[in-house]
């Protein structure tokens, strides 16, 4: 089970050594539940990655308020923590909250950019930009 994005960020801003910046990230992807296979589907696919990488986005009611319930998987460890992060940072908020949050500022927050290469910083890019189109569309 991840922890709660307060956590993760805590974390990460306390470990400045990039190798085990990116051990954590690499145990995140592992504590992101399994995503079953019935959901590892082409509509569930983040295009624009460089590994597969499958995000599926509900909305459920949680204590009387629709809220996002997101699951993801990549077949990449690195990838699977930004899975895993994205994950973190948007399940549980209202289609509206999530529709007006920006994954990539996350991103930056932690300071990934430098440290990534431009084909995964674009992975993200296209996991926030689905996140982003199914919030606006289930907050409709």
């Amino acid at each position: 089970m991840l922890p709660p994005i307060t956590t993760i960020i805590e974390n990460f801003e306390i470990v400045e050594d990039e190798h085990m910046r990116l051990e954590y990230l690499i145990e995140l992807g592992r504590a992101l539940p399994p995503l079953p296979e019935a959901l590892r589907i082409e509509t569930n696919r983040v295009h624009g990655c460089e590994s597969q990488v499958w995000i599926h986005t509900a909305a459920e009611d949680r204590d009387g308020t629709r809220r996002l319930a997101l699951q993801g998987f990549s077949d990449s460890f690195i990838v699977r923590g930004f899975v895993a992060l994205m994950v973190a940072y948007y399940d549980g908020k209202t289609p509206k909250e999530a529709a007006g949050m920006d994954g990539l500022d996350l991103f930056r927050q932690l300071h990934f950019g430098g440290h990534v290469t431009s084909k995964r910083s674009n992975g993200v890019r296209s996991m926030v930009e689905r996140i982003h189109r199914d919030a606006v569309q289930l907050a409709a």
